[in-house]
């Protein structure tokens, strides 16, 4: 049996109508808000994997929480290792969105697999010695001295390639007691006193001034290295990934770089 409808319910029920329609106009609005900020429940943040060139490690770590401050929601991991190891890794397929390498060789040898590289700094080499230099090394010749352990690194790393090129270029012969797979391993050596001089970036020396010195090189002498960055093809965040390798020629970044040592592209 139908019930009857009063005049008090018959008023209830619209004014209980009218509460609920701005109610529900104000749900659908909230929700397109935080769509499009990019707030809603379901978003989540851009995680960047970026393989690059062990003498990067310090100034790369400063960058990357500069850039993450600026760009919320996008987080950086870098990973350091000596150029020619990062590429074998790039070739086996490892996760990553892009590379900086300390040479252009090696970069060159990526093309199918890395984009359109763009040089963001350069470097060059110097002679690091235990701190005061107590062997009184005062440049590149006295490193072909017999008495002195003398480590450099690996010749299909860039910087050993980079000191053959010099030692060569001066017909120097120098007969190191270790040869090692990175930069920041030959100057760990020197710093640990394992070795009593070896060339390194001036931007690593630079990292231990405590415990090391630095004999600079002639430029006419010396060697430059290039950086070249790209994004990595298999990259899954490829967008992200660019905006982060164009942000590291601009301004704010290059001052970065060059405060830690490294010279304009």
């Amino acid at each position: 049996m139908s019930q009857l409808v009063t005049p008090r319910r018959a008023a209830a029920a619209l004014v209980t109508a009218a509460l609920l329609v701005p109610l529900a106009a104000c749900g659908n609005g909230d929700s397109k808000k935080d769509e499009g900020s990019g707030k809603s429940a379901g978003s989540t943040n851009t995680e960047l994997t970026v393989l690059a060139a062990s003498s990067l490690t310090d100034v790369f770590k400063k960058a990357g929480a500069v850039y993450e401050k600026e760009h919320q929601g996008t987080k950086v991991h870098f990973s350091f290792a000596g150029s020619q190891e990062l590429a074998a890794q790039v070739k086996q397929g490892a996760p990553a969105d892009a590379l900086v390498t300390a040479d252009t060789k090696t970069m060159d040898g990526l093309k199918a697999d890395a984009g359109t590289p763009t040089v963001i700094a350069k470097n060059r080499l110097v002679i690091a010695t235990g701190e005061g230099n107590p062997k009184k090394i005062s440049g590149l010749k006295d490193l072909a001295d017999s008495k002195l352990k003398v480590v450099l690194a690996a010749s299909e790393v860039p910087v050993g390639r980079y000191g053959k090129q010099v030692l060569d270029a001066q017909k120097i012969k120098v007969k190191p007691v270790s040869q090692e797979p990175n930069v920041r391993a030959v100057l760990s050596k020197v710093e640990l006193g394992e070795a009593d001089a070896g060339l390194v970036y001036r931007t690593d020396a630079a990292t231990a001034p405590k415990k090391v010195d630095a004999v600079d090189i002639p430029d006419a002498q010396n060697a430059v290295a290039s950086y070249p960055a790209a994004t990595l093809k298999t990259s899954k965040n490829a967008a992200a990934a660019a905006a982060f390798v164009k942000w590291l020629s601009t301004p704010e970044a290059q001052k970065i770089l060059q405060g830690a040592g490294f010279q304009k592209p």
